[in-house]
């Protein structure tokens, strides 16, 4: 009987454990990732879903040195076939959005577009060494010729997030931030934006991959696929993403 009852248990600690699934996801996904989170965990009882926010390029590296994930939602595919290609996936890359970058600011009229930046304006975006918006945000300075100009003047966030966090502040005059975060209600309320045009920079073609951590975590796949479901795509599109077919 004792035999059967610690067999019991280890089934019930495998069970429950299978219902936690860790997301390593791009930091412009704070918002909308929170709330699909949310929905799942109200809509699935008992399962937890724990996300952890940073550059694409960090999450990454984390994985790629033995961290912890279930699951990784990256703002650029290119690390999701990365991390496939290197044996840490076990499903293919999964395109669930494409991303924008704005201008923000709370003190310019950003309606003008990007002619109001100028040499003496501190601009906020995320290290383009490792965050994908920040690679888009330097590609759309180079394709407007800005960028040999306002280059002494860029401070450059660990992500995306903490960019959007140095316009809140103060510490910027001016953000080159995804359009997710400047949806937010915090952003929303304190500035404006201007859409920039999606041929100043590569698409941010963005993508998720199941990591090999989630092999029998069943919640894991499910929650990949509520993804996809037209609650969480609604959600997507609040903060302003496109969505692939």
């Amino acid at each position: 009987m004792k035999r059967i009852l610690l067999l019991f248990q280890l089934f019930l600690s495998i069970v429950t454990f299978s219902q936690n699934v860790k997301v390593a996801a791009a930091a412009d996904l704070r918002y909308a990732m929170d709330e699909i989170a949310r929905l799942y965990m109200k809509t699935n009882q008992g399962t937890s879903i724990e996300v952890v926010y940073g550059s694409s390029g960090n999450a990454y590296t984390q994985i790629a040195n033995g961290a912890p994930y279930d699951v990784y939602f990256s703002a650029d595919i290119i690390y999701p076939k990365k991390l496939k290609d290197e044996g840490f996936a076990i499903t293919e890359p999964k395109l669930y959005a494409i991303g924008r970058i704005v201008l923000w600011s709370s003190t310019l009229d950003v309606s003008k577009g990007m002619e109001v930046l100028s040499p003496k304006i501190r601009i906020a975006t995320a290290n383009p060494e490792h965050a994908p918006y920040g690679q888009r945000a330097v590609e759309a300075l180079k394709f407007y010729k800005l960028y040999d100009q306002v280059e002494k003047q860029l401070t450059f966030g660990e992500n995306i997030s903490q960019a959007a966090q140095f316009c809140l502040t103060g510490n910027a005059d001016a953000g080159l931030l995804a359009l997710s975060l400047a949806l937010s209600p915090n952003m929303i309320k304190n500035g404006s934006y201007y859409l920039i045009p999606a041929e100043a920079h590569r698409p941010l073609e963005q993508a998720f991959v199941v990591l090999k951590k989630a092999a029998g975590n069943k919640t894991a796949f499910d929650f990949c696929n509520f993804v996809a479901t037209p609650p969480a795509r609604e959600i997507f599109e609040k903060y302003g993403f496109t969505l692939p077919k």
